[in-house]
């Protein structure tokens, strides 16, 4: 590990997960999990989830959020609120270049290991069905790629959860489709630890 020992996750509600309200920073998702368990436990883990972030609102806190704790690691989840805007009304689309510009040019540089869960969704409506070939698909595809490129640690959460889903039903580990429940978490958690051996902790 770096002089700091430190593993910043990052991203939207399902990193962030009530963090800022808890008074170990953790919240009570993945994260906790993984920093309370091996490898991480022992480690110095932070959480700078932000709930209903966009990639653009990644970038724009990097700098604070991210480098200033000289993290060993950084892990990232984001995208899913970039595809749910072009549903919820808001009619607000980012395109799959727009979201690869947003990332590269913070993850580029980036002097730590970098570990990259890609965003999914576990459709509960027939809306989020569409997701997929409409917008998702294109934004996992990204992300897969910039792990490849950048030499990241990469975690296929899409098709780890889908099994799962299609094993317990989707409303059993994220009920609106998007959120993970406790069940979610646990799993997620799993996936990415399983993982973190390619990081060299």
């Amino acid at each position: 590990m770096g002089h700091s020992s430190t593993v910043v996750f990052t991203g939207d509600s399902v990193t962030d997960c009530g963090r800022r309200e808890d008074p170990d920073g953790l919240g009570d998702g993945y994260v906790r999990i993984l920093a309370t368990s091996p490898p991480l436990a022992g480690v110095r883990v932070v959480n700078t989830g932000v709930g209903g972030d966009l990639s653009s609102d990644l970038v724009e806190r990097w700098e604070s959020d991210v480098l200033a704790h000289e993290p060993a690691v950084v892990s990232v989840l984001i995208g899913i609120n970039d595809v749910w805007r072009r549903y919820d009304g808001a009619g607000v689309i980012t395109g799959a270049d727009v979201f690869e510009a947003n990332l590269r040019g913070v993850l580029e540089p980036l002097k730590a290991r970098l570990v990259l869960i890609e965003p999914f969704v576990l459709p509960v409506s027939a809306e989020q069905e569409r997701w997929e070939d409409e917008d998702l698909g294109a934004k996992r595809t990204v992300i897969k790629g910039l792990a490849a490129a950048l030499g990241a640690v990469f975690v296929p959460a899409q098709s780890i959860l889908s099994a799962a889903a299609r094993r317990e039903g989707a409303s059993t580990l994220a009920t609106d489709g998007v959120h993970p429940t406790a069940r979610g978490h646990e799993l997620l958690a799993e996936a990415v630890r399983e993982r973190f051996h390619g990081v060299g902790l």
